[in-house]
């Protein structure tokens, strides 16, 4: 037996606060059941954009530091925003960059995600990069980071048991592992 689902209806919306990286609205709102109510939302000017930068040793390469929303030190990927006048891909390419020096001749969209969609409208791409060259980092001012060469097995297991919790790091370094094993799955086949 199927029923036909109620969706969100908007009343008003106001904005509560902005700046250059976020707008917050709150939405009068009739929700599913056909009661009134409000709704929160965040959404975000840019689409985040993080890379997979892979080595031919299966090595990845990951950033270190502090987050100051958590008032904790996090490893992620390599990652920033992409404003809507840069594509993702040039975007991708910069920040890879920026955070580590690293270029890459070889690039793959792997994954396309939404973080925590109850609140936020944020996009979030992951991309492969591969055939990579070195040179100098060139971060942000406000970024003092730490980049970190790591095996993948290592990186799946930093995951696994919380040392890297960063959303669409967890899950671009798992859809690498998944790729990676059914790659070799096949190849047993």
């Amino acid at each position: 037996m199927t029923t036909k689902k109620r969706s969100w209806q908007t009343l008003r919306s106001e904005l509560k606060y902005e700046n250059p990286w976020i707008r917050v609205e709150e939405h009068s709102v009739i929700d599913p059941s056909g009661d009134p109510g409000i709704y929160g939302t965040v959404n975000f000017k840019n689409r985040a954009v993080a890379v997979l930068a892979l080595d031919p040793d299966e090595h990845i390469f990951l950033v270190g530091q502090h987050r100051y929303t958590l008032n904790e030190y996090s490893w992620e990927l390599p990652m920033g925003g992409a404003p809507a006048e840069e594509t993702p891909l040039a975007a991708a390419r910069r920040e890879l960059r920026e955070e580590t020096g690293i270029s890459a001749v070889q690039w793959r969209e792997v994954m396309r995600l939404h973080t925590s969609n109850c609140v936020t409208d944020e996009l979030g791409i992951v991309y492969l990069a591969t055939e990579l060259t070195f040179g100098d980092a060139t971060p942000d001012p406000t970024e003092d980071l730490d980049v970190l060469r790591l095996p993948l097995a290592d990186a799946i297991d930093w995951v696994m048991t919380g040392r890297i919790t960063d959303a669409i790091s967890v899950a671009g370094i798992l859809r690498l592992h998944a790729d990676r094993e059914s790659a070799d799955h096949s190849l047993r086949d």
